[in-house]
């Protein structure tokens, strides 16, 4: 049995680009995941009815800006005194100026820009339908408010997905992102095929590998092995409130409704439960498992990777348990201390100090811990 303190929710399963090879721009993820956004009543009667909750990831497979109640879930979770984060990724192409401000001020805790390139040109040959200029005009933007509100909240992160047409601008992208105050991550691409790589020795010296077959063999395990704990530490809710377990998965659900059976027992069913087992090889694959047919459980059990409940100890929890002065037993977590978390510290624009707000007060705040934002992790294996 388990009672998250973090999950993954779907903000929008929607995307106005067309990438390529992504899932989303092909249709393929419309049959479990369809297309649509989370309400914010929804959002908030799962926040009130679980108040172990410290932790939400907001993206996945769509583009979180394009829900049009996203300036109200970010209050609401402000609010709640829960944090959220964007950390798989977002295009950040058209978003309206008081959400812009709304980030910051509700203290989204980090947010990763999907940014293919350094040159308009270059960025839209993946990124269709994208504008590299307005991208770069909603970061300085984030920016300014950051400093309004002296800020350092969201943290900003630049994803470049490595490809054939964009890997000479890896180093322009690395310096613009200095300048613009965020830190820079390169994403290997899961489709060797699309845009394969000219210059594989400088993909390396940049990335440690060129391609996530490369990654394997050197580091003996998938490029994205990390996504099948989830299912322990942070389960994928869909927009519907559907039940898919993981963020990797588009294919199938596993039967729940975090929104109508509760979070706890959505999480815990017979079906959810059951993918565990077959995770740590204690069972073996059923057809109505949307594991059994996913590459990362193939290869784990091709060979007999089962160290599920020690994998689950990532390097967040381990540092979070030393800052809390909590310890890690058998690979479980053993502390309390990752339900509500204190709002980052934010002033209002020109203001040099920050208050403590109690629940439902709109006051301003300030946190007394670190962010629990991103992980090192790759996410999922698509391509955006």
């Amino acid at each position: 049995m388990i009672r998250p303190t973090s999950i993954r929710l779907e903000a929008s399963s929607r995307c106005q680009l067309r990438c390529p090879s992504c899932p989303t721009a092909t249709g393929a993820i419309h049959p479990a995941i369809g297309s649509g956004c989370l309400r914010a009543d929804d959002f908030s009667r799962l926040i009130d009815d679980n108040p172990q909750l410290g932790r939400i990831e907001l993206s996945n497979y769509g583009e979180i800006f394009l829900n049009p109640q996203l300036l109200d879930i970010l209050r609401i979770a402000h609010e709640r005194r829960v944090a959220l984060s964007a950390d798989n990724g977002a295009n950040l192409n058209d978003v309206r100026g008081e959400v812009l401000e709304g980030l910051v001020r509700y203290g989204l805790r980090t947010l990763s820009c999907s940014i293919d390139g350094c040159s308009p040109e270059t960025y839209a040959v993946y990124r269709v339908g994208g504008s590299f200029d307005a991208v770069i005009r909603n970061i300085e933007a984030i920016n300014a408010h950051k400093r309004a509100y002296r800020s350092e909240f969201p943290r900003l992160r630049w994803q470049f997905i490595v490809f054939g047409h964009n890997e000479h601008e890896l180093e322009r992208a690395r310096e613009l992102a200095s300048r613009l105050g965020m830190s820079f991550f390169i994403k290997l691409s899961w489709d060797d095929a699309a845009s394969p790589l000219r210059d594989r020795e400088r993909v390396r010296r940049e990335s440690g590998a060129s391609s996530r077959a490369e990654f394997r063999k050197l580091h003996g395990r998938d490029y994205a092995h990390g996504i099948c704990r989830q299912l322990w530490e942070e389960p994928q809710i869909n927009w519907d409130g559907g039940v898919l377990g993981c963020c990797r998965n588009f294919w199938g659900t596993f039967g729940g409704n975090a929104f109508r059976d509760g979070l706890r027992a959505s999480v815990n069913s017979e079906r959810m439960n059951y993918a565990r087992r077959m995770l740590e090889g204690l069972a073996e694959p059923r057809a109505d498992i949307p594991c059994a047919t996913c590459d990362l459980y193939r290869d784990r059990r091709a060979r007999g990777i089962w160290r599920m409940r020690f994998e689950g100890v990532t390097d967040r929890v381990k540092r979070f348990a030393r800052r809390r002065g909590k310890f890690i037993r058998g690979g479980r977590r053993v502390f309390a201390g990752c339900g509500r978390q204190s709002p980052p510290r934010r002033a209002g624009p020109g203001s040099g100090r920050a208050g403590r707000r109690k629940r439902g007060d709109s006051a301003p705040t300030r946190s007394r811990g670190r962010s629990r934002g991103g992980s090192a992790t790759p996410r999922p294996g698509t391509a955006g």
